[in-house]
């Protein structure tokens, strides 16, 4: 019998990943990294609980790495098989995985250089080299076009408006001698009304249907013609200070970008430099501006160059020296880096300099999951560990929860209320409890329908 395992996303809202088993093939849909806590973490290092030849193909929904990142591994451990993805998703891989791959290195590196690791060596998750393996198996698809992935089962990718070239996966299994049944994985669900991406697609109907809930218990703020934003820069500003963005490399930084412009443009904010510190995200300005005619209506005008989202004086930072000079420099300015939790990367450099100093502000705006170095920020934490050691807090934290994007419970139920028919099951994923919990409920309230909240590693008979 046709089966479900839940090897990741589930009570919790990274690693997402799960495994379609029809007795004599296997899919995996979405090869993500767990992000967060340190018993999530450490799943990473542990080898899928699956033989990976028995692996027929990957379905991917996008190219966040709590949705790709595990590919390294997952080639590591023997898979040789097909990822199929939209074009979109294939290109942001390309910068995603090896840049992941990387900074694992150089984070490797420095703790051995420094001794702030208690794993003597400590190791990289996956080299750069691992990364660059994945890429030549991407098997890039177009949006609503179905193709067969293994025997008996074909994939339809339907724009989720999350990010450049994210879909729902639509999966639709044949039966022995009975009717096919359609799987819908919704990956993560974008938002209406928003600038950049166009909003996330209806789809009529599922058998089972495997849902985000990430912000399944709250509304996201109102964006006010991102009238916060413009404050938050009028205050640091004022002070003399730095404004650190921790931003997602894709996706976020680029509608961060498309406000402050907006905001310059209108004389809502000052003219200030604002730093892009993320290689990745430069080359993923690029990705959209080629891509035009897949983001929304308003975003098609002119050329379709990168400088659609470029401020007055707008530069970006690319070798590790311009970098050190930036988080050096004391001069009222805005600095967009990456990761968006402040797990990695360069911007915990910048956390590093700027968070004890009042004059400067650290503005999140996306998703902190549990465990993160952002969420304990956001949570008001007096100080915080990075590379070994305790930087006190004395910057303002701020959070805007207007650029998520991630639909909120009302916007979740929107999308909902565009199936014709009720899904024989919906499984409730990619969330943590009082959000899924909360969500849960609705659901089965307003809508009437059979819902499941899986565990991790369980499995459900289809």
């Amino acid at each position: 019998m046709p089966s479900l395992t839940f090897l990741g996303a589930a009570r919790t809202v990274t690693g997402s990943k799960y495994l379609l088993d029809l007795g004599d093939r296997r899919l995996l849909v979405d090869c993500g990294l767990f992000q967060g806590m340190k018993e999530l973490r450490l799943r990473n290092w542990e080898p899928l609980p699956v033989d990976t030849n028995s692996i027929h193909a990957v379905v991917l929904t996008h190219a966040h790495v709590d949705h790709s990142g595990f590919l390294p591994r997952l080639f590591a451990q023997g898979f040789r098989g097909r990822v199929f993805c939209t074009p979109g998703t294939a290109d942001l891989c390309r910068i995603i995985l090896p840049d992941a791959g990387r900074l694992a290195e150089e984070d490797a590196r420095a703790a051995n250089r420094h001794g702030y690791s208690r794993h003597k060596p400590a190791l990289p998750l996956f080299t750069e080299a691992d990364a660059y393996r994945v890429l030549s198996n991407l098997q890039p698809v177009g949006f609503e076009r179905p193709v067969p992935v293994t025997r008996g089962v074909e994939v339809t990718f339907v724009n989720s408006g999350h990010l450049l070239g994210s879909a729902f996966a639509i999966l639709k299994v044949a039966g022995n001698g009975a009717a096919a049944r359609q799987v819908v994985f919704s990956g993560d669900i974008g938002r209406y009304d928003r600038p950049i991406l166009p909003d996330p697609r209806p789809v009529a109907e599922a058998d089972v249907l495997v849902v985000e809930t990430t912000y399944g218990d709250r509304i996201h703020e109102p964006d006010h013609d991102a009238e916060r934003l413009a404050v938050i820069v009028r205050e640091t500003v004022g002070r003399g200070g730095k404004l650190i963005i921790p931003a997602f490399a894709v996706g976020r930084v680029e509608e961060v970008i498309y406000w402050l412009k907006k905001l310059e443009d209108a004389g809502r904010i000052p003219v200030v430099p604002v730093y892009l510190d993320s290689p990745m995200a430069v080359d993923a300005l690029e990705y959209y501006s080629r891509r035009a005619a897949e983001l929304d209506q308003d975003m098609r005008t002119g050329r379709g160059e990168v400088s659609a989202f470029m401020t007055t004086r707008f530069q970006t930072v690319t070798s590790p020296q311009q970098s050190a000079d930036l988080v050096a420099a004391r001069l009222p300015c805005i600095v967009l880096s990456s990761s968006g939790m402040a797990t990695g990367g360069r911007v915990l450099n910048h956390l590093k300099a700027a968070l004890p100093n009042p004059r400067n502000a650290v503005l999140f705006s996306g998703y902190q999951a549990a465990g993160t170095r952002g969420r304990s920020l956001v949570n008001g934490a007096a100080e915080v560990k990075i590379h070994g050691q305790l930087v006190p807090v004395a910057a303002r934290i701020e959070k805007l929860d207007s650029m998520s994007a991630h639909a909120d419970a009302a916007e979740l139920m929107r999308w909902l209320g565009g199936f014709t028919r009720a899904p024989g099951l919906t499984c409730l994923v990619h969330g943590e409890p009082e959000s899924m919990d909360a969500f849960g409920q609705a659901v089965e309230q307003r809508l009437g329908w059979t819902i499941a909240k899986p565990e991790y590693l369980e499995t459900m008979a289809l």
